[in-house]
């Protein structure tokens, strides 16, 4: 058997939250958005109750050649000045435990402050997520916290006593018994049960500070915490939040600017930025590097061509790291990246199936302007043209960091920027070849799923051809702008062929009425006139009031064959297809022409 790379620590849950709460573990969870809902606490402390397991804790010993770069992270002032551990697995239980227990407040799934208040009754040992029903009712304690706190500030007798005074206040406006002795007895008993709770089995796992990276990296990925498989991105995250507290505190900071309309910040309608985003966008550009588990390796010393650690190595890599990253987050260029994915007609997140695109394209977009130092203008262009590509044709999906490293691999040869544009285009080109949109986008459009790229790329590229909905002077790109309808869309997807009429002709399912070639965006008062009409009713007046040249154009423009409401459904279908991905060339064209 090889040398034992953790050890088993008998604790409690008192303890464990003791120790973040004095800086000695390390909890990253209390800086970063949390994610379970407060049932799921509300759960923990039940089960606990009941006497069922809770789990375990996974930390990882503070490796000594961090010493010289440790910060704590957690909670005001600590008796650590350095973490000694860090939670690597078990960070939303422990943070959630925290948190209901001392009344310390966390960030939501929004970056906003929140605190998690579970409510007790003391005379049937429920817990339950607190509500105002749980706040009014004199027999809830309407959070844990003011338990434990009281304990600490040797205030639990004064608790007890004003909780049975609240009671029985409440039961004499209603005519009840006071509480009996037995009662007082039974939560005076009860409310100890709950402060017992610190003393709840929470055992805990420790890797030693003496594993290896690749021993440390395996450990990590594969653990399971609650079903989620934990990743590299998690484990950079813990790094950079212990041992580069002030990057990381800019690095979240910038992520949730981006959920937060507002100028002069990372605010976008495309993509709600993560910090596993800028890290992997930091080391695309700094090392061109795409799988992050080449990122902890780099940021803990390793030189890659040599396989040699060395403190030296660390700090060059932590220099360029943060170099990458404050490039990443600089404000004018992110913003003009957002501006060449916008002129692609990508204008709002619901028309991009994968973020992935969005941010390796940002990479690309960074080492044209950085590493190239291509003009705004012809860096935009190429982006757009490339972001188009991408996106449609589901570029990094899969096996995308195999893919981007191929990419980086191949820069390796590109020396000017005008190399870089021809790598690229060269890349689109072999892409959107004849048979691309003769063949495979009419095929990938042959689906009904609400989300897919076909669809996304087709609407996109009626915006990148500044068209009108179908019946309306007002263009598409006009409806997928930030804030245009508040929080309900101004337009809809309209069936052309509707449910009830496809049903004459036994056509039914799903799959056969949702076919992205039965859908068109249309505004809502032509929704409500049109309502469930078979096309063949409502088309003759809307030919009628445009006029045949006018109406045959917004026809073609949203990729109607002539004389469709005429057609047998599966024939239109065939050719709308045809057609859609014609308008899919239309726009690739005009980019490649804006980009010529």
């Amino acid at each position: 058997m090889s040398s034992e790379l953790f050890r088993n620590i008998p604790s409690t849950v008192g303890q464990l939250v003791g120790d973040v709460r004095s800086g000695r573990i390390g909890l990253p969870d209390l800086q970063r958005p949390f994610v379970w809902p407060d049932s799921k606490i509300r759960d923990l402390f039940d089960s606990m109750m009941k006497g069922y397991p809770i789990g375990f804790i996974m930390l990882w010993e503070a490796p000594e050649s961090y010493d010289d770069k440790k910060s704590s992270i957690g909670l005001g002032q600590k008796t650590y000045d350095d973490a000694k551990e860090l939670v690597i697995d078990g960070q939303q239980r422990l943070t959630g435990l925290l948190a209901a227990m001392y009344g310390i407040k966390i960030k939501d799934k929004n970056y906003k402050e929140k605190e998690i208040k579970i409510s007790y009754n003391p005379l049937t040992k429920e817990f339950k997520v607190w509500t105002n029903a749980t706040e009014r009712s004199a027999e809830w304690i309407s959070k844990v916290s003011d338990v434990f706190l009281a304990k600490e500030a040797n205030k639990i007798s004064s608790l007890r006593k004003d909780y049975v005074s609240s009671v029985n206040g409440a039961r004499e406006k209603k005519g009840q018994a006071c509480l009996s002795d037995e009662e007082e007895t039974i939560i005076e008993d009860n409310i100890n049960e709950l402060l017992d709770l610190v003393k709840y089995p929470l055992p805990q796992f420790e890797i030693l500070n003496t594993a290896d990276e690749e021993a440390v990296s395996d450990i990590f990925v594969r653990v399971n915490s609650g079903g989620q498989k934990l990743n590299e991105g998690n484990f950079i995250q813990t790094l950079l939040s212990v041992y580069e507290k002030d990057l990381f505190d800019q690095m979240d900071a910038y992520c949730a600017a981006s959920r937060i309309p507002a100028s002069g910040t990372s605010y976008n309608n495309i993509l709600q930025l993560e910090t596993t985003h800028l890290i992997r966008m930091a080391v695309g550009l700094g090392f061109k590097r795409a799988r992050l588990k080449y990122a902890y390796k780099l940021m803990r010393g390793k030189d890659l061509e040599t396989e040699v650690y060395s403190v030296a190595e660390r700090d060059k890599n932590l220099a360029i790291f943060k170099d990458a990253m404050s490039k990443v987050m600089n404000l004018n260029t992110w913003h003009g990246f957002l501006e060449a994915i916008g002129e692609a007609g990508y204008q709002a997140d619901r028309l991009v199936a994968a973020n992935n695109a969005v941010v390796f394209s940002y990479v690309l977009y960074l080492i044209g302007k950085y590493d190239y130092n291509l003009p705004d203008i012809k860096l935009k262009r190429i982006i757009a043209k490339w972001f188009f590509m991408a996106t449609i044709t589901r570029f990094y999906t899969g096996n995308f960091e195999s893919d981007a490293e191929t990419q980086f691999l191949d820069l390796k040869s590109v020396r000017t920027g005008e190399q870089f544009c021809a790598y690229l285009d060269g890349k689109i080109k072999a892409v959107f070849t004849d048979d691309y949109f003769n063949i495979t986008l009419p095929g990938e459009l042959e689906s009904s799923s609400a989300t897919s790229p076909s669809w996304y790329g087709f609407v996109a590229s009626q915006i990148v051809l500044n068209t009108n909905l179908l019946f309306s002077n007002q263009p598409i790109a006009k409806f997928f702008l930030p804030g245009v309808s508040g929080t309900k869309n101004m337009i809809d997807r309209h069936h052309i062929f509707p449910e009830a009429y496809l049903a004459r002709f036994n056509i039914a399912g799903e799959r056969a009425i949702n076919q992205i070639a039965n859908f068109v965006y249309i505004d809502y008062p032509n929704n409500i006139d049109i309502s469930d009409n078979p096309p063949e009713e409502y088309i003759p007046a809307y030919r009628e009031k445009y006029g045949v040249e006018e109406f045959n154009k917004l026809c073609s423009q949203h990729a109607l064959p002539d004389a469709f409401e005429t057609m047998d459904y599966n024939e239109f279908l065939n050719q709308r297809r045809k057609l859609m991905a014609g308008i899919v060339r239309s726009a690739y064209k005009k980019l490649d022409d804006i980009d010529s």
